[in-house]
């Protein structure tokens, strides 16, 4: 029946796809895939050709991973056919995309590691470039997206690998559908609703269907909406809102010169946006050049090394005024003298004024007067609203100006000026698309925030109500060391918890720099009494930075590099200089105030390395726990594994958003939410600023529910737990993979709940009706069914469960490792006879519910039966616990050699390479270290056997062991 109720789903969509006017075709296997292709590039190219001929276009495809062969379908190929003549081969059709054919076929069988049979598969020019894997109904969507990423480990790869030229992925199970780029190292947060033009999700698959997959809409996504990151290697396919966004400007330019703003919240990838926007709009014949416009240093770099990413060598930085000039007036030389010619610029603000202020300058630009050039401002609601707007509007007299931004300048937050109050409408006219916070948190595409307001100061005498009022704004309380030093106590104390033991970087800022650096002393001095080891970089801005009083939203611009560093008083600088000292020890850099590219460098670095804490293979040690400011990196800066903002500054509407939405950058399950702790009394304001960039009511959509309502929560779930397994070992007695499935999926909603409840400072266990000891212990049943899956899925055993997503970053733990372990097998040796075989048991249940730790729970053991009663001084506990997994690390190696037949040398390298860089070695890596190199057909179960033993062993001896 359940392959039956998918059939259905399956049988459906193919007929409404050759409704929609694709070309049904039976294709059984590669061989059959082969023939078509052939056939199709001959109709698409109006040629046809011999078999040697399509032999040299195939060796031409099969080369490359993915990333590769999408730029090789967007390139043409020169072929030199049998009767010497020299043709183009083309792909696809970029520029008249509806010109290509299209295709339609379900069931293609590929045998690669394993024989896998796809759902349904679109055809371009015979060329497969989407995929569709269906779900019955009432399974999850996540199913599907982790039978994809199954299908890349097995199959996709296999013979020609034509199916590496997949550019996108569609999931449905009939209810739901998303879709997302051919990117192997996404996860399922990077998975997508279609939706109309004013956000309404388009979930059923007929629905999607309809408008997604019609012809010339997909093949308009493939061709234009699908962006090549040349820094990341992978592809990138827009949203929705942001395909509409792009299509609002591109018309706006093609039938008229009026201006317009795009309002899309913070953290929506206007840049990806703005560069696809640019993208388009240098390719049309009357554009003269297109200005990207930013408003401060930090954000130039940012969106230079983000534009460039999209497209290498895209963007040239602009280091001075004299080089914008040249690029605008196209006698830019490069670094080899070679003159540059570019219609895309990116720019700030103050050196676009500068070029139409300076007289030196005048002479150049004022021959651009009169030439069509497009400015896109991003964050259109900083510096543009003042006297530098009006002179660049009045200087450029035949321009389009276009603006981005996630907090629009409404009447109710505008300040008065000298040119008045000026509004983004004012500025830029007509909003041509919105999407704004409680759209992109409905989608997913951004998190929720839990906010937090700690401190309650009793009014002093004389008051006339005796009531409690939350952090009460008086200078004399908001600057007592007795109130800072409590503040910073807090912070130490709750970091952990906020931060899931420093898994995530959290920032703090604060009203002045007077505070700033008293709060850094105060961190500093609680480190030298032993009271924490938290990594604190900060960073202040050269010029005089006064509190905001007013707190009007605005946040200071705080990096201007064209001030002297002599500007800040000399007791804030010596202080700045000392905390750069102590960076620099932290992390064996050399920056200083000395000069100001230096100070830039010294702020690029604390960047990148919060920036860099999300990549694959970055070492911990070199992270950031909290970094404290004023007001840098409170807009434009863009850290994923940024989750807490401890604030102590009054912030109010755009600023107040802009700084909270540091923290709810989507990146895995165990990032549930932004967290937000205010010092302050700062409810109003953030109710305030909600109403504004949202509505009055959107507040539960915002912010993450009370700690009271996830117990509530928590409690539910527990009894629909109960209901499945009333007792741990009823886990046991489960009869079916249905219901083992069930109980997947309420233990992992209890994970999920946990994961936020953990995350609240009065959480307690004794709070919930499942009590700590239980949950283990229902964990541990958890980890079985995990072992049991994944024994499964390598013997490519069919089962409802291989797909199932266990999430167990939930339940990882930094605490409880091979050290902790070591520290109890150290006390286990000082307590007397009777009660070490308590202790052992209890140690090895620990073992069992940390998933970490299973794979060393057979050598742990071992060593506690074989060596502990032979340590008699517990000192040497560490050294002969590191003698003994040396030993059997090295006999693990011998074993893998001698059964494999395998070069030692080359395998002790192989492992290093993969321990560094965190990928799994490839094939051909494999193969050279075997003594006898098999034959070709015969490679691939071996390498296959031998990376998961690699895997296997560095899970087992390295991971988790500092």
């Amino acid at each position: 029946m359940t392959k039956q109720a998918e059939q259905v789903l399956e049988d459906k969509l193919v007929k409404q796809l050759i409704e929609l006017e694709y070309s049904f075709v039976k294709i059984d296997d590669e061989k059959d895939l082969l023939s078509n292709l052939k056939q199709q590039l001959e109709k698409h190219n109006n040629n046809t050709f011999t078999e040697n001929e399509f032999q040299k276009i195939l060796n031409y495809l099969n080369k490359g991973n993915v990333f590769e062969r999408a730029k090789i379908l967007r390139d043409r190929m020169q072929l030199t056919k049998d009767n010497g003549d020299s043709i183009y081969i083309d792909f696809i059709n970029q520029d008249h995309w509806c010109q290509n054919l299209f295709q339609v076929t379900n069931q293609i069988s590929i045998e690669g590691s394993y024989k896998n049979r796809y759902d349904v598969t679109i055809l371009i020019n015979g060329l497969p470039l989407v995929q569709i894997e269906l779900k019955r109904r009432g399974l999850e969507l996540k199913e599907a997206f982790n039978q994809i990423n199954r299908y890349q480990r097995h199959s996709f790869w296999a013979s020609n690998g034509l199916f590496q030229y997949v550019q996108m992925f569609v999931i449905s199970n009939g209810v739901n559908t998303k879709y997302f780029a051919n990117n192997r190292n996404q996860s399922f947060k990077q998975t997508f609703y279609w939706a109309d033009v004013k956000n309404s999700k388009i979930t059923e698959l007929e629905g999607f269907a309809k408008e997604f997959l019609e012809t010339c809409h997909i093949a308009k996504m493939i061709t234009k909406y699908l962006v090549i990151n040349e820094t990341q290697k992978i592809l990138m396919v827009l949203r929705p809102y942001q395909y509409y966004a792009v299509e609002a400007i591109i018309e706006r330019v093609k039938n008229s010169h009026k201006n317009g703003y795009i309002w899309h919240t913070t953290g929506s990838g206007k840049t990806l946006t703005s560069f696809k926007a640019s993208q388009t709009l240098i390719q049309f014949p009357k554009v003269h050049k297109v200005v990207f416009v930013v408003d401060r240093k930090d954000l130039d770099y940012q969106t230079i090394q983000e534009f460039n990413s999209f497209l290498e060598g895209s963007v040239d930085a602009t280091d001075n005024t004299k080089n914008l000039v040249e690029q605008f007036t196209d006698t830019y030389k490069n670094k080899a003298g070679k003159r540059i010619s570019t219609k895309l610029i990116v720019t700030t603000i103050q050196k676009l004024n500068t070029a139409i202020s300076k007289q030196h300058f005048l002479k150049q630009m004022e021959k651009l007067q009169n030439e069509r050039i497009i400015f896109i401002f991003d964050e259109c609601h900083r510096s543009q609203f003042g006297e530098t707007h009006k002179r660049i509007n009045a200087f450029f007299t035949a321009s389009q100006m276009f603006g981005f931004t996630g907090t629009p300048i409404f009447a109710d937050n505008a300040v008065r000026n000298e040119l008045g109050k000026r509004t983004t409408q004012e500025l830029f006219e007509e909003c041509l698309h919105k999407y704004v916070i409680t759209d992109a948190i409905r989608d997913e595409n951004v998190l929720k925030f839990s906010i937090e307001y700690i401190g309650r100061y009793k009014e002093k005498e004389g008051c006339e109500l005796d009531i409690e009022v939350e952090a009460i704004d008086t200078k004399e309380l908001i600057e007592s060391s007795q109130r800072l030093e409590k503040i910073v106590d807090y912070i130490v104390a709750n970091h952990n918890r906020k931060t899931h033991n420093k898994e995530y970087t959290a920032m703090f800022c604060v009203n002045s720099i007077d505070a700033l650096i008293k709060y850094y002393e105060l961190f500093k001095k609680r480190q030298a009494e032993g009271k924490h080891n938290l990594k604190i970089a900060t960073i202040f801005s050269y010029t005089a930075n006064e509190d905001d009083k007013d707190a009007n939203g605005f946040i200071p611009d705080d990096l201007d590099l064209d001030e002297k560093i002599t500007s800040i008083n000399s007791h804030s600088r010596e202080k700045l200089d000392g905390f750069i000292d102590d960076y620099n020890k932290m992390y064996n850099t050399k920056f200083s105030t000395r000069d100001s590219q230096s100070f830039y460098n010294y702020y690029k670095d604390i960047a990148k390395r919060i920036k860099d804490y999300e990549k694959v293979g970055f070492d911990s040690k070199d992270r950031v726990d909290i970094l404290l400011v004023v007001n840098m990196y409170l807009t434009g800066f863009d850290a994923k594994k940024v989750n807490t903002l401890f604030v102590d500054k009054n912030l109010k509407y755009h600023g107040l958003i802009q700084a909270y939405s540091r923290t709810n950058r989507v990146i895995n399950e165990q990032k549930s939410q932004g967290n937000i702790v205010c010092f302050r009394n700062l409810k109003k304001a953030t109710d305030e600023a909600i109403a504004l960039f949202a509505n009055k009511d959107a507040k539960e959509k915002i912010l993450v529910g009370s700690y009271d309502e996830y117990v509530k929560k928590y409690n539910a779930e527990f009894i629909e737990l109960l209901k499945i397994t009333p007792t741990v070992n009823s886990v046991n007695n489960l009869q079916s993979e249905d219901d083992e499935l069930n109980f997947i999926k309420a233990f992992r909603e209890l994970m999920r709940l946990l994961n936020v409840l953990k995350s609240f400072t009065e959480f307690k266990f004794s709070d919930l009706a499942m009590n700590e000891q239980l949950f283990e212990d229902y964990k541990s049943k958890y980890f079985d069914l995990y072992d049991k899956v994944r024994t499964n899925n390598q013997k490519e055993k069919v089962s409802i469960l291989n797909d199932v997503d266990f999430e167990l970053e939930l339940l990882h733990r930094d605490e409880i490792n091979v050290v902790y372990i070591l520290t109890l097998l150290t006390k286990l040796k000082a307590t007397n006879y009777s009660e070490q075989e308590q202790q052992k048991k209890a140690i090895l249940e620990l073992m069992d519910s940390e998933f970490s730790l299973r794979s060393k729970r057979e050598l742990i053991e071992k060593f506690i039966n074989e060596n502990l009663a032979h340590i008699h001084d517990t000192s040497e506990m560490a050294d002969e616990f590191e003698r003994y997994w040396n030993e059997e690390q090295q006999k693990a190696l011998d074993k893998m050699c001698d059964e494999e037949k395998l070069s030692k040398a080359s395998l002790n390298t192989v492992i290093e390479n993969f321990i560094f860089t965190q990928r799994k070695p490839l094939s051909d890596d494999i193969v050279k270290m075997l003594e006898h190199k098999p034959k070709l057909l015969e490679r691939r179960p071996i390498t296959e056997r031998i990376i998961a033993k690699i895997v296997e062993f560095v899970d087992v001896f390295i991971n988790g062991m500092s």
